[in-house]
């Protein structure tokens, strides 16, 4: 039977064993040195000049002095002397002063390998879907020099890569690529039904969703307005169209002579002058003569409704106009008969579509 026990190497009373508390403190002090390692440093090169009784250190490689041939040991000075511990695989050393923890293994003291670990829990129990789990007040990621990037990467198209934000862990809105590429903002009521607000098409770069506008007629309250759907600087003038009564174009187009409104409206304006317009028509007691055809600026639908001014044809009165929808003919009467220089101007109201 070996009289040093197999793990720590602490001595074992044998039986009828003389000095018995010799053996028993021996074990003591090994104990009192293994126990919660707390050393002064690692690696150390050689012994204090005066070590402290309890002083403990790892020895360095190479160690010189009452050191010899210790590398690696746990030398700890007890009852004025230096005890030499051998670790074993899996022995923990804390230094004092810094906290650094080391872990003999293979023949040598490292820190522990923090790297690659399956999951990580800070504050809190992290598991196999959550494999980083943080509970704190704030999490910060912050730059080493410069920029600071986040990244989300997920395997493919039909993947999802999002950040997901939950109300008492349900969920209430997402960001990010939601089984496609185009990037999309989420929301929820209840964490069931899900509706996309704006959806972001990674080609063209256009945004959807039913926070947009789908469709011109579309007036739904609080929805954004598509620039292609509404009316600002660089479309309120410019070529008025329509399809099925709906605007397709600008809001007002002008042109020479006319005007003409998104909702159909046409308005056409002009002057006109003939000399030796005859009056030799009977009519209404006096005499009426028709000038010459006056062509609007462009054509309406269907005959518009014209207003005349003809502050240069006295003493003519204007009795009405010879109207299509392409022109007009002022129409003059006077009680006698001959011949008056006609002017004027017209104003003609009606409809494009």
């Amino acid at each position: 039977m070996s009289d040093l026990s197999p793990i720590l190497q602490l001595p074992l009373l044998m039986p009828s064993q003389a000095q018995k508390h010799v053996t028993h403190n021996e074990a003591l002090v090994r104990l009192d040195v293994l126990v919660q390692l707390v050393v002064e440093g690692f690696d150390a090169p050689a012994p204090p000049s005066i070590p402290a009784e309890g002083e403990v250190h790892v020895v360095g490689a190479g160690a010189g002095g009452d050191w010899t041939g210790q590398d690696g040991a746990v030398a700890a000075f007890t009852g004025g002397g230096w005890l030499f511990l051998p670790p074993c695989d899996g022995w923990l050393a804390i230094e004092r002063g810094t906290g650094a923890l080391r872990v003999f293994q293979g023949g040598a003291w490292a820190a522990p390998a923090l790297g690659n670990l399956p999951m990580l829990g800070i504050n809190a129990s992290a598991d196999t879907s959550n494999r980083l789990t943080v509970a704190a007040d704030a999490t910060l990621l912050t730059h080493s020099g410069s920029d600071h990037r986040l990244k989300v990467n997920k395997a493919g198209t039909s993947n999802t890569a999002v950040l997901l934000f939950q109300s008492d862990w349900s969920g209430r809105a997402e960001m990010g690529l939601a089984g496609e590429d185009a990037w999309s903002i989420k929301v929820s009521a209840d964490g069931s039904v899900w509706q996309t607000a704006l959806r972001v098409d990674p080609a063209s770069a256009h945004i959807t969703g039913e926070a947009v506008q789908a469709a011109p007629d579309d007036i739904t309250p609080g929805r954004l307005m598509r620039a292609d759907f509404g009316y600002g600087p660089g479309n309120l003038i410019g070529s008025v169209s329509q399809s099925g009564g709906l605007p397709t174009g600008a809001v007002i187009e002008a042109g020479a002579g006319y005007v003409r409104w998104a909702d159909g409206t046409q308005i056409c304006t002009g002057s006109f002058a003939e000399t030796g317009l005859s009056l030799s028509t009977a009519s209404a007691g006096g005499f009426a003569g028709t000038g010459i055809q006056v062509d609007f600026g462009t054509a309406f639908t269907v005959p518009p409704v014209v207003s005349l001014d003809l502050p240069g044809s006295a003493p003519a009165l204007a009795k009405g106009a010879d109207v299509t929808a392409s022109g007009m003919a002022p129409v003059l009467w006077s009680a006698q008969s001959g011949t008056v220089d006609l002017s004027g101007r017209y104003l003609a109201v009606g409809r494009w579509f």
